[in-house]
């Protein structure tokens, strides 16, 4: 058995359907408590650097380059070792990846999916 990948925002609730809910933030998504987010994990090593991270917030215009510099980031060991601590969880279960993002579209996490879902 496999599952997919999903993509939920940490303010929706939780739904059985949702599998392994893990969250791919750096940051803990304010004003959600554990016990509301009810995540099987947190994996920050696929998440943008921090100098990435506060980059793109001052420059959201440049969203191409930073999926260049995010899917950079993606070939480092700790990343490579997050990336697979995903795809091995996805083997048997379905995985929403939950994040804190307004405009999920625009953010890290599509990156990532595709990422994940490409193998490389």
């Amino acid at each position: 058995m496999s599952g997919d990948y999903r993509v939920k925002r940490a303010y929706e609730a939780p739904a059985k359907a949702d599998g392994k809910r893990i969250l791919v933030d750096r940051l803990w998504p304010r004003g959600v408590s554990k016990e509301e987010a009810e995540l099987d994990g947190w994996v920050k090593d696929v998440t943008p650097s921090d100098e990435l991270r506060k980059w793109y917030h001052e420059n959201r215009d440049e969203y191409e380059v930073f999926v260049e510099r995010y899917e950079d980031e993606l070939e480092g060991e700790a990343q490579r070792k997050g990336v697979e601590e995903l795809r091995e969880l996805r083997r048997e279960h379905t995985v929403t990846l939950i994040t804190a993002a307004k405009d999920v579209e625009h953010s890290h996490v599509p990156v990532l999916v595709k990422h994940l879902e490409g193998g490389s």
